[in-house]
């Protein structure tokens, strides 16, 4: 059997389930997962191996009308997903009336690419409601193939797998057979403190929040990392510190127990809180942040 490889890119709204359905596919926990809207900022690739396929999936940030210039970089990441995908998996869930960016749906309308649509969180409507979806999104891209899911419960994803694998073109594999992502471990560790903040602070702040690593040091039976969690107002420096520094020290808390399991050794974190004024407007700090 000839080897198979392609990249399957994860689109849609806000908040309809694509990091929680990526990391189902992955197996691992690669995306960070929240109730909150826009939790992902970037394109984080998830790489599934096996001596006859590499499959490279991709969660995105969702399709937002653009507010901010950080807005504007997300989607760009939402644009090359589309662009570059060998297959193409739409995300919506049972609430969804319609994709909140008509650009965005035309795109995929338009796409030659096989495209999925993937209705998520059946497990919270009942049969009739999932069968007005399902003829819903079929008349609005007639060229996909729709299938109800629950990434959360892992309901139908063997079949959304069967034809992932059906319609990924015969190649080489793009990485390294032993790859689960093409992140370094500092990204992973910055997003499950970004995590914790999008958990436990409200309003504003979890969205003026960037999480940069300073220190990551690996001795023998102990890691050392250093956090920089950036805001954008001294006010919100304060907020996240909270008062006596228990919301510094709860996000902490939480945030090494995790990466205690990812990394599967003793963690050491330091956190510090830093202000750098306005950050998500421009297009210099972006840069520096890695947008």
């Amino acid at each position: 059997m000839a080897h198979k490889s392609g990249f399957v890119n994860i689109v849609g709204s806000p908040n309809v389930g694509k990091s929680t359905l990526m990391n189902r596919l992955v197996g691992e926990k690669l995306s960070i997962v929240t109730s909150k809207a826009q939790t992902t900022r970037h394109r984080i690739l998830g790489i599934v191996n096996d001596d006859d396929h590499q499959i490279v999936f991709s969660d995105t940030p969702g399709v937002v009308n653009a507010s901010y210039k950080l807005h504007e970089n997300m989607m760009e990441y939402v644009n090359a997903s589309i662009s570059d995908a060998d297959v193409l998996l739409f995300i919506t869930d049972i609430k969804e009336t319609e994709m909140n960016h008509k650009e965005t749906l035309e795109r995929i309308q338009r796409l030659k690419v096989p495209v999925l649509c993937l209705i998520n969180k059946m497990d919270l409507s009942d049969q009739e409601a999932v069968k007005e979806k399902l003829d819903y999104w079929q008349s609005r891209l007639p060229n996909a193939n729709v299938f109800p899911i629950s990434a959360l419960h892992g309901f139908n994803i063997d079949g959304v797998w069967e034809e992932i694998l059906k319609n990924i073109p015969e190649s080489p594999p793009y990485f390294d057979k032993d790859a689960i992502s093409d992140r370094p471990m500092r990204f992973f560790i910055s997003e499950m403190i970004r995590e914790k903040i999008f958990i436990h602070c409200k309003k504003e702040i979890p969205y003026s929040c960037q999480v940069e690593i300073e220190e990551y040091l690996e001795e023998d039976d102990l890691v050392r990392i250093r956090a920089i969690i950036i805001v954008e107002r001294d006010s919100q420096k304060g907020i996240i510190i909270g008062k006596g520094g228990e919301m510094l020290k709860r996000i902490g808390r939480e945030s090494r127990i995790e990466m205690e399991k990812f990394i599967d050794k003793k963690v050491f974190l330091e956190s510090f809180v830093k202000v750098d004024k306005d950050w998500r407007g421009s297009a210099q700090k972006l840069k520096k942040y890695g947008y």
